[in-house]
């Protein structure tokens, strides 16, 4: 198994960036999360909103929460709104159930950590999170 470094760490946050930059995207908070959940690497850029640093952690420690992508989070909010709102309770208000958190595995599926970004659309900071990941040569699973 591979463990998340902070050499992965950083290649998967500087990937996600360079991704955002070919798009064109608006300033994004990227952190990355080891397993249980502590952060391994973050950044913001110049010109982020005053929260997308705790929204993007929300997307990362959501997604390692409850072991799934918070894309699939999100749409589990949509079936079942009080099962999401009563575990984001238990969280103490820490989960952000859309897309945008991207659980990292290795090659044989382990959890490594997860991925949280924001700053642009949901769908923008998803494909920026899974080009981090895959740039480290794992397996981003975002939902």
């Amino acid at each position: 198994m591979t463990e998340l470094t902070l050499d992965i760490a950083r290649t998967i946050l500087d990937a996600a960036l360079a991704k955002a930059a070919e798009k064109k995207l608006k300033p994004l908070a990227v952190f990355v999360l080891d397993p249980r959940g502590c952060i391994k690497a973050s950044a913001a850029q110049d010109g982020t909103s005053l929260l997308r640093g705790e929204v993007a952690h929300g997307k990362a420690y959501g997604a390692l929460s409850l072991g799934m992508g918070s894309r699939a989070i999100f749409q589990r909010a949509q079936e079942q709104a009080y099962f999401i709102d009563a575990v984001n309770t238990l969280a103490r208000g820490a989960l952000v159930p859309v897309p945008g958190g991207v659980l990292i595995q290795d090659e044989n599926g382990a959890l490594l950590g997860a991925v949280g970004i924001s700053g642009d659309t949901s769908d923008n900071d998803e494909a920026c999170a899974i080009a981090g990941i895959e740039a480290a040569d794992l397996k981003a699973n975002a939902g």
